[in-house]
């Protein structure tokens, strides 16, 4: 997966409203898919759709426990994300200075006194 489909598919999946909890749930430390199930109002079958494509963004891994998956977040997509944020932060920041290096500076308001 290439660096800007890895920052797509991670903000495309934390556009879900039930991944960003499911995020959330999972921030404390590792869970198994029912423990996530229990706590969101969808089925657990949703559930698994939910967290493949979190894990397809790179924003949770799994292992096999069993019969059971237990799921973690993964850094490797919030780095993805972070860099495009950072990317956009630091390039508004360059043209603010551009800006304000290139203002003319404003003469004070003075009164004679």
């Amino acid at each position: 997966m290439t660096e800007s489909t890895l920052e797509d598919s991670c903000l495309d999946a934390l556009g879900s409203p039930v991944r960003r909890q499911i995020m959330r749930l999972l921030q404390p430390g590792p869970r198994y898919v029912s423990e996530i199930a229990a706590e969101l109002p969808v089925s657990r079958p949703a559930v698994s759709k939910h967290l493949k494509i979190l894990e397809q963004a790179a924003l949770v891994r799994h292992t096999a426990a069993g019969k059971k998956n237990l799921y973690w977040l993964d850094k490797e997509g919030f780095a993805a994300a972070r860099g495009w944020l950072d990317s956009f932060w630091r390039d508004a920041f360059a043209r603010l200075s551009l800006v304000s290096e290139n203002a003319e500076p404003k003469p004070r308001d003075s009164k004679p006194g």
